[in-house]
């Protein structure tokens, strides 16, 4: 008999899997693209929801007092917007799905709650991740749930088609909370805030959660036996951890997309930080973050106003090897193949991916024929 490797056919697989998740995309693409065309009536509709959920919210103001801060009139225009609206706090919520957790009370029935930063118009993000690891479920008896956290995206009717591409997807995921505030990198920062009130309200005996972007490849079921492992932490104490930026500080020049100018912070260095890729937080971590935010100046660099909330509750952060935010690399700074699965297999989370690539990943580490630490991936049967 001739042995034939079940591995030859892998990849073909591999493609064929990447294929008709391409059309599918395609498909639902064209059809969104088709309804987000055709809203005449219903974006009327769409606006008069809008407007009976901000009529009784007064914008927030201008601190016009930042104008004379030296050296403002230089200043970018997105700097300068950041610094007159630094004070705000609070927006009215578009798209809120109160019993995710069960209530307040049985929130606890949540092991890890993933906390997904998503931008409006990242429905392909969105769609992919429900169907690989943010798929709500169990692994090991412990519930795994999901939401993603936005804001408002364009002006006008482009806004109001936006808003209702979220509500559609509310509509049958229930898995979006969203508020009326502009979506901007310098505004991850209130997107964290608004979001850690909300979960002090409706699901603050999460044990754990996965905060990250909707661009990160994440073993959620390998998050959940290294959360099971942890001695002595049901997520009632100590957790923050992932990837950790020591000795850093903000970056002074203007063309970055990272720039913090003087104005914003003085000091030349952060408090250490777990990257804003994804990290692991304990539900126990995250209250206290969040009450510590209350009286601290917002940053517009979200993981760094994160990690000096933690440091001036006394908590640190923790470094994680399998958190790889930088990407896949070795020691001395070689890029290892992001598409072998095998090389993701004992890892948390990388950044980053496509949806196509996230697709095939998941499917790929979860093929049951995948063999990972031997010279062959799966195993050799006869043909006859």
């Amino acid at each position: 008999m001739k042995k034939i490797r079940i591995s030859t056919f892998y990849p073909i697989g591999a493609i064929l899997l990447f294929i008709l998740f391409c059309v599918q995309m395609s498909n639902n693409n064209y059809s969104f693209e088709a309804i987000l065309n055709n809203y005449s009536e219903d974006l009327t509709q769409e606006e008069t929801v809008y407007k009976r959920i901000t009529k009784n919210y007064s914008e927030c103001e201008q601190n016009m007092d930042a104008a004379n801060i030296q050296g403002f009139s230089d200043l970018p225009t997105h700097i300068q917007t950041f610094l007159y609206y630094r004070h705000c706090r609070n927006f009215p919520m578009l798209l809120d799905v109160p019993d995710k957790c069960g209530g307040p009370e049985k929130s606890s029935d949540v092991f890890l709650l993933l906390v997904i930063k998503s931008s409006p118009e990242n429905y392909d993000r969105r769609e992919v991740l429900r169907k690989t690891w943010a798929k709500e479920r169990q692994y090991k008896d412990k519930w795994i749930r999901r939401i993603f956290i936005s804001g408002t995206s364009g002006s006008g009717k482009d806004k109001m088609r936006l808003n209702k591409l979220l509500r559609a997807e509310q509509n049958e995921n229930s898995d979006i909370l969203q508020w009326n505030f502009d979506e901007s990198f310098f505004n991850l920062t209130l997107k964290q805030i608004l979001f850690l009130e909300w979960m002090d309200q409706n699901c603050p005996h999460v044990r754990f959660l996965l905060n990250g972007d909707d661009d990160v490849f994440a073993n959620t079921d390998g998050m959940v036996d290294y959360l099971l492992d942890l001695p002595g932490n049901n997520g009632s104490s100590h957790l923050y951890t992932g990837f950790v930026f020591e000795n850093t500080g903000p970056v002074r020049y203007k063309k970055s997309k990272y720039y913090v100018p003087e104005q914003i912070q003085k000091s030349d260095k952060y408090d250490p930080y777990c990257g804003g890729g994804g990290y692991l937080l304990s539900g126990y971590t995250a209250m206290i973050i969040y009450n510590m935010s209350k009286y601290i100046e917002v940053h517009p660099i979200d993981d760094v106003y994160i990690g000096a909330c933690a440091v001036r509750a006394g908590l640190l952060p923790t470094f994680h090897m399998g958190v790889k935010t930088l990407g896949l690399l070795t020691s001395n700074g070689q890029k290892i193949d992001e598409q072998e699965p095998c090389h993701l297999k004992g890892l948390l989370l990388v950044h980053k991916y496509s949806p196509a690539q996230i697709y095939l990943m998941w499917h790929k580490m979860n093929d049951p024929r995948l063999r990972c630490g031997v010279h062959n991936l799966t195993r050799t049967e006869e043909a006859t």
